[in-house]
């Protein structure tokens, strides 16, 4: 999670994240380095606009939210209704969880 972390650092920073940059920043919160993880991880986010992603993640969040409740719906249909959000949010997070290894 520390490798994640620290390209979303580089990221706000306005760093393009390499294997250089990442490993200082890595090395400077104290974390043993470990470069196959670094090199992984870089190749992973090869062609990845995280600005996009992280736009997407954050409308993914907020759309159930900014969702109006219409008439409360049976029990069986809430049941339905929780299923498919429970499977929209694992598919969002399987995303994301593929881009960062």
């Amino acid at each position: 999670m520390e490798y994640v972390h620290a390209v979303m650092l580089l990221h706000a920073a306005g760093k393009k994240p390499d294997e250089e940059s990442l490993t200082n920043v890595l090395k400077a919160a104290g974390v043993e380095v470990n470069e196959a993880r670094v090199k992984t991880l870089l190749s992973a986010l090869e062609g990845v606009n995280i600005e996009e992603v992280l736009k997407g993640a954050s409308a993914a969040a907020a759309a159930p939210a900014a969702q109006a409740a219409p008439a409360p719906p049976k029990a069986e249909e809430k049941k339905e209704e929780k299923k498919e959000e429970e499977k929209t949010e694992e598919e969002a997070m399987a995303g994301l969880a593929s881009l960062f290894g």
